[in-house]
């Protein structure tokens, strides 16, 4: 069921269900600092029909809820499974707080007088509906997915992961017919970018491995993380972090050669990686130690043995591993209080 799914999803972000003598409507609350988030998700299928005063009245008692208990900041949400989308709006016709999930179209409707974004939520659900299980209730709902060509559980690929690896890869085979022109033109030191003014190099470098070794074990890392940091920040806000947070890693590794008055000559993507590592360990504490499949003691071992396998290897650039992590660190909050600034601007204007 959608229900159950969107229960566990609700869970994974750290919401807690409250239970309703009415299986039709289920709420989720999440403590914030000095408010509450209140999800209020409404099963309008099959042969429910409630006004839109009825609708708004059940908000106002969920509200009261919450008075009740001493919080006086609360901000409610609501989410209508249907799979009427004309039926789901009249609804909510009146409501600004309010998108309507289509379960069969896997697809969230948000109308151009509703709010756009709810504390980061949108892109989430987005992602949870891609990777929806429909499971057959009836047969008309098995005749629904058989004509829209949708299957199932279809597996939806993270686009802009499978890219930056495809890319990765395609530029390691190009080098193994070029030698060394690429690495010679495209890798970069303090000399090439300060004295020879190739800045084109900072961004050059992120996609160049000097060994398969170098190449496997950094396209195994990025796919595993990435996929998991494209879901909760979007694709283009990924993407961004991934080469902002690869050029912050060869900025540092620049002033460490200055300040060490060592040659350094740096390819690789793992400044970029750790940027993804310090985004997620972000997330991670935000949702109170749980992301998806990554507990906070699994991403601390293996953000400990990162570390601890650049210390202890040869030929590796620690110091674009530290300014890929912290400036990770850095883009990720940003991104949480642009998501905050956002939502209190759209709460403010209802």
């Amino acid at each position: 069921m959608v229900e159950r799914q969107l229960d566990e999803f609700f869970t994974e972000e750290g919401y807690v269900g409250i239970p309703s003598n009415l299986p039709e409507f289920t709420i989720y609350f999440r403590m914030e600092n000095s408010y509450v988030n209140v999800f209020h998700v409404v099963n309008y299928r099959k042969n429910l029909y409630i006004s839109g005063d009825q609708y708004l009245h059940i908000k106002e008692k969920i509200r009261n809820l919450f008075l009740e208990k001493g919080i006086s900041q609360i901000h409610i949400f609501s989410l209508i499974i249907c799979n009427d989308g004309n039926k789901a709006r009249r609804l909510c016709a009146d409501d600004a707080m309010c998108w309507i999930i289509n379960p069969y179209e896997k697809r969230l409707m948000i109308f151009e007088d509703q709010v756009s974004d709810f504390y980061g939520m949108k892109d989430k659900l987005e992602y949870f509906l891609a990777h929806l299980h429909l499971e057959e209730e009836d047969g008309q709902s098995e005749r629904r997915r058989s004509t829209s060509g949708t299957k199932a559980g279809k597996y939806k690929m993270p686009v802009m992961t499978t890219v930056l690896v495809a890319v990765n890869i395609l530029v390691f085979i190009l080098c193994a017919f070029t030698g060394d022109l690429l690495y010679n033109i495209g890798a970069i030191g303090i000399t090439e970018f300060l004295e020879k003014h190739e800045y084109y190099r900072i961004f050059t470098s992120l996609f160049l491995h000097w060994d398969i070794d170098h190449l496997i074990s950094n396209m195994i890392v990025l796919y595993y993380l990435g996929e998991v940091a494209e879901k909760h920040f979007g694709l283009v806000r990924y993407g961004i972090l991934y080469i902002a947070a690869g050029i912050c890693g060869n900025i540092s590794s620049m002033i460490y050669e200055f300040y060490s008055e060592t040659v350094i000559f740096s390819a690789g993507a793992s400044g970029a990686i750790f940027g993804v590592i310090g985004a997620l360990l972000l997330l991670v504490i935000i949702h109170k130690g749980h992301l998806d499949q990554i507990s906070i003691g699994r991403f601390m071992f293996m953000l400990a043995y990162s570390m601890y396998s650049g210390f202890v290897g040869s030929n590796i650039n620690n110091a674009a591993h530290i300014g890929g992590f912290f400036s990770g660190l850095v883009i990720a909050a940003i991104y949480r209080f642009c998501n905050w600034l956002k939502s209190e601007k759209s709460l403010r204007n209802i």
